[in-house]
């Protein structure tokens, strides 16, 4: 067998890569899998937005390679909708560059900016991929807590009082995955100072600014951030585009010059069609998030029941597609009593530590199915609690015999 580089001897295969083989493995016709577990919208895109995928795909000129940088359309149409949306200014020939979801974003900022030995901040619990990213690319992962007790905000002071000479990057990413959490403008100015007064970069990932959340925030809302700042952003999860990989990096125009020399020895560009019906996806109105966000109203109010019957406890406030839920103390194992539910009643909801250390005692529950489904799950469980009780119950009298 050839050797394998050592660099990929330090990550794992993606979680959910794993677990969706099992869950495959366990469908069956009389009780499907309800995979309450990954963040996958099954809403679908606007109309306009299908109808300019088609048209464009149906011209026969549009199936050549396209433009690094993507079509000058598209880069216009992310910065109108960064202007109305968060109130940013963004020149579309040098601020703006297209992804091919924002997700390779995280490894071509990682491997233009960071040299081996660096050190990168990672939220913990956070998104898995920062962490695996900065190992792929020779730095070192230092985590900062996120931590219920501290409202899930960041620990400045700690941090000021720490060591941070080393540090090349720090991830931030709010509305936060996977706790909800919405970051204050005073704390975005804040996160602005750290990165200056010990010059690193700073990156704010955030593709859930419009879900469930009345303020939409950028970092780049801060007078001055794009000297030490960057921000990720994707129409995965907002415009239910998750399959389709558009994503887009904003920022200073020599750092996403800087990311553009990685991803342009990466990739050829992203379909023209693809580009086209993302144009008319960011012309999308309030009234189009206003409709999303009610149907994942309705959604969270079930999946609050659904916590509440695994004896879990979660704030209702939180942001974005999921709810961060913690679990009952009397729970040891907590991996385990996931897997026990999944076998018992094809419900899958994901373990807090795949998110990190601090995310050991929780779980996290998906928003992206429907309300008939989410209820589905709520009487499995319900049923599976009363299937436990009765057995303690019978247990009891057994050994009271």
């Amino acid at each position: 067998m050839i050797e394998t580089a050592k660099r990929i001897n330090q990550v794992e295969e993606y979680y959910f890569s794993r677990k969706l083989a099992e869950l495959r493995t366990l469908e069956r016709p009389d009780l499907p899998v309800v995979n309450l577990g990954i963040g996958s919208p099954d809403l679908a895109p606007s109309p306009v937005t299908i109808l300019a995928l088609n048209s464009s795909a149906c011209d026969p000129g549009h199936h050549g390679y396209q433009s690094y940088k993507g079509i000058p359309a598209l880069r216009q149409a992310i910065a109108r909708f960064c202007q109305t949306t968060y109130g940013i200014k963004l020149n579309a020939e040098t601020e703006v560059l297209p992804l091919i979801g924002s997700k390779e974003g995280i490894l071509h900022i990682s491997l233009a900016f960071l040299n081996e030995g660096d050190e990168v901040l990672v939220p913990d619990p956070g998104y898995p991929t920062y962490a695996s990213a900065t190992k792929l690319s020779g730095g070192s992962v230092r985590t900062y807590p996120v931590k219920e007790e501290a409202g899930c905000g960041i620990d400045f002071a700690k941090l000021e009082k720490s060591d941070l000479s080393r540090v090349k990057i720090m991830w931030v990413n709010f509305p936060h995955m996977p706790t909800g959490r919405v970051a204050s403008m005073e704390e975005m100015v804040k996160l602005v100072a750290l990165a200056r007064r010990h010059q690193f970069l700073i990156v704010n990932d955030n593709p859930y600014s419009l879900i469930l959340n009345a303020e939409p925030r950028s970092i780049l809302n801060v007078p001055g951030a794009e000297s030490v700042a960057m921000e990720l952003n994707s129409l995965s999860k907002s415009h239910n585009m998750a399959g389709w990989r558009i994503g887009w990096l904003a920022g200073a125009a020599e750092h996403v010059d800087a990311v553009l020399r990685v991803k342009s020895n990466m990739d050829s560009g992203m379909f023209l069609a693809v580009q086209h019906a993302a144009v008319e996806a960011l012309k999308n109105g309030k009234e189009w998030f206003d409709q999303l966000n009610s149907v994942y109203r309705k959604r969270k109010t079930v999946a609050l029941r659904l916590a509440e019957a695994l004896d879990c406890s979660c704030p209702g406030d939180q942001s974005g597609l999921f709810l961060w839920a913690r679990i009952p103390e009397s729970i040891m194992h907590v991996e385990s009593w996931v897997d026990e539910i999944l076998h018992a009643t094809n419900v899958f909801v994901t373990p807090g530590a795949v998110f990190g250390k601090n995310g050991q005692r929780h779980i996290r529950i998906s928003l992206c199915s429907s309300e008939e489904r989410l209820e589905q799950a709520l009487l499995r469980i319900r049923q599976w609690k009363k299937r436990e009780l009765l057995a303690r119950e019978l247990e009891s009298k057994m050994d009271a015999v």
